[in-house]
């Protein structure tokens, strides 16, 4: 059943990779590209300080970076121990695939770009919509964009990408109801 699995999952990534061309691959490694999210963080941090205050604020900031630290130390020590090598690791693919990332770690499962960024998104996306309800989906939609931008690129599979963004969604959520308790712990309501 395993063995199904992953051969569907490598199909799947074929296809979805090998839809790829020349004329988008610049756009894609930028997607890819941690700092591409930086005017998004911005802008983010902006709506919180608006909304939130300092305290508030630094609450949220102490949440983000454990949650960050989280999900990329727990993605390491998933890929250290299942060691499910990337697509681009693997020679029988390496001449039907598209290999357009600049490098290629050795492990892929689970990816730690999908986990990230979809933490991130459930995770500001709840704090936020309070005040701006449409912000959810686009932070949803972001973090999915970045999630295929690895498969684009030849170095996860769509399992190590699903797995990812599950593991980053559950996070983000619990972070989130941290972050809450964080609120009231520290009496960080901003004064009206």
């Amino acid at each position: 059943m395993i063995e199904e699995l992953l051969k569907y999952d490598t199909e799947l990534f074929l296809f979805l990779n090998n839809l790829g061309n020349t004329s988008w691959d610049g756009f894609w490694r930028f997607v890819t590209e941690k700092w591409s999210s930086i005017p998004i963080y911005a802008i983010l941090l902006y709506l919180i300080f608006k909304n939130y205050g300092w305290k508030g604020t630094l609450v949220i900031i102490v949440c983000v970076a454990l949650m960050i630290t989280a999900t990329d130390q727990i993605a390491n020590l998933f890929k250290y121990g299942v060691k499910r090598p990337r697509p681009c690791q693997v020679e029988d693919l390496k001449a039907i695939m598209r290999f357009v990332a600049d490098g290629c770690g050795r492990y892929g499962y689970f990816s730690a770009h999908a986990a990230s960024s979809m933490a991130a998104a459930v995770f500001l996306g709840l704090s936020l919509q309070k005040w701006y309800s449409y912000l959810p989906f686009l932070l949803l939609l972001w973090a999915v964009i970045t999630g295929y931008s690895r498969i684009y690129l030849g170095v996860h599979y769509p399992l190590d990408v699903i797995s990812g963004m599950a593991f980053g969604g559950l996070t983000g959520w619990l972070f989130y109801l941290l972050q809450k308790w964080g609120q009231k712990k520290f009496n960080t309501q901003k004064p009206q």
